[in-house]
């Protein structure tokens, strides 16, 4: 046995499989709370410029953090980062994208209420004072990049010599996006479950070192060279590949105009503001359980958005990072294929869907509903090295009259470890030891204070961190909007 848990001797204790009672949720909750993620659109459930004063008290925990602060993912991604991100591009003077590229959705809110959906452009666009980063590990697609940048400044957001973007990051083509979708056929009932926009093709180009740099784009004539080899690859490669090469050039070459005065060399301006003590806020893409290395491979993404491709990604070295932040669900959703040890199905599956809206930000599609597995979020605290937790989206709980959590897994010859296996044979074989608490019951999601907390929710909150080894459950969500977030004593 890796661990001893007590869970194992306890009543509570049972195996994957058990639904728990079906519970009559508020569906106007999805609605009015969980609308829909369009590039930008105004939206009414977030509370007006008015009750940001009763937000005012977590205001001085938020300058308590690190210089270099990092919001990762510990779960399959969407566990609501974003909006943590938003919360901290205000206190932050630089904000970075390390990772990652348009598979990435972080939904923010301005002051007035507005609702934006951004794909590749930081979240620290809403704060003007922000410099924002698009680090050498993003793989950029420039024609959505515009499109972002020209929706923000439609609906005034004013972006004017406030982003940077790398001249090592490389960039993603519309042939790239081909052969997503080529290859996805290929596998046939194998699928990953890619969001099909060209990220794993643009990582692999970049790997086989016949990728193009955004820097690349300053010499048109070897940028031409570069792209019409790039695509002749992909002909040798893929039956049915076609791409206009010569009209993709046409395109950039008028881009290019557009991204020069964009182009920066990254790492020496974010290591010069660290040396200048400014601070620097750092918004994972993706999450742990998708990492190439770490995540349930081969259903993962194309890059590492845990710490390690934080630093590759941004040339930042990890002992400038005082504090990692690790975002992670009341429970669990995933997106695409892959094994998934504590996933729901049936009527409590779709209630918990319809209350927390759970459909992706990229991609529209809906999302796989589970309990929280602890065995996943220690092995990323493990990876991540995570100083606080962030617990979001605990208010869909609260109508629920039991609440599992998954503390371990048995193995098929009986043994029961907290160690996360590197096979998926192994995974999608394993029994899930769950603990079971009481749920309150009653609707959390105007609490501000933790004082006012439902008991239940704070026995909640306190078991998980109990379970993550003693890592500090700071944050705790408990809407959408900005303000609906109960900071831990």
């Amino acid at each position: 046995m890796a661990a001893n848990h007590q869970a194992l001797t306890t009543a509570n204790s049972t195996t994957i499989g058990n639904r728990g009672k079906k519970t009559n949720y508020n569906k106007a909750y999805s609605t009015k709370k969980r609308c829909s993620s369009i590039l930008i659109r105004a939206s009414s459930s977030v509370s007006p410029t008015s009750t940001a004063a009763k937000a005012a008290a977590s205001d001085d925990e938020w300058k308590k953090l690190g210089q270099v602060c990092a919001v990762l993912g510990s779960q399959w991604g969407d566990e609501g980062k974003g909006k943590l991100v938003d919360i901290l591009a205000r206190e932050y003077e630089v904000v970075c994208r390390c990772q990652g590229g348009a598979n990435a959705g972080h939904t923010i809110y301005d002051d007035e209420g507005k609702k934006y959906a951004l794909h590749l452009v930081p979240s620290g666009i809403l704060n003007k004072k922000a410099l924002c980063v698009v680090g050498n590990g993003v793989v950029v697609h420039l024609p959505g990049m515009f499109e972002e940048l020209d929706a923000l400044e439609k609906v005034g957001v004013d972006c004017a010599g406030r982003m940077i973007v790398s001249d090592r990051a490389h960039l993603l083509f519309e042939l790239h996006k081909e052969v997503d979708g080529l290859r996805e056929a290929e596998l046939s009932g194998n699928m990953i479950g890619t969001t099909k926009r060209g990220i794993g093709p643009a990582y692999a180009s970049k790997a086989t070192r016949n990728g193009i740099r955004v820097g690349d784009i300053k010499n048109m004539e070897t940028f031409a060279e570069k792209l019409k080899a790039l695509a002749a690859d992909a002909g040798k490669r893929f039956d049915g590949f076609e791409y206009d090469v010569d009209a993709e050039i046409e395109r950039y070459g008028k881009i290019r105009e557009r991204i020069l005065p964009f182009i920066a060399d990254t790492v020496e301006i974010v290591n010069q503001a660290h040396a200048d003590k400014k601070k620097i806020l750092v918004e994972g893409a993706n999450a742990t359980m998708l990492d190439l290395d770490f995540g349930t491979y081969p259903f993962v993404t194309s890059s590492n958005p845990s710490l390690g491709g934080v630093c590759s990604g941004l040339g930042l070295a990890p002992n400038k990072f005082e504090t990692i932040i690790g975002v992670a669900k009341a429970y669990t959703t995933r997106v695409g294929s892959g094994p998934y040890p504590t996933e729901l199905f049936g009527d409590l599956a779709e209630d918990l869907r319809a209350i927390g809206y759970e459909y992706g930000t990229t991609t529209g599609r809906p999302r796989r509903i589970g309990w929280l597995d602890m065995v996943a979020l220690n092995f990323a605290s493990k990876i991540n090295g995570f100083t606080h937790l962030n617990i979001t989206k605990l208010d869909c709980l609260s109508e629920l009259d039991e609440i599992k959590i998954g503390v371990a897994y048995k193995l098929q010859d009986g043994t029961v470890t907290t160690a996360f296996p590197a096979s998926i044979e192994e995974l999608e074989k394993v029994e899930v030891v769950y603990e079971t608490l009481p749920g309150w019951n009653s609707d959390i999601s105007g609490v501000r204070d933790w004082k006012d907390m439902p008991e239940n929710a704070k026995k909640y909150v306190q078991r998980v961190e109990e379970l993550s080894g003693g890592v500090e459950c700071r944050f705790i969500g408990v809407g959408p909007g900005r303000d609906a977030i109960v900071i831990k004593p």
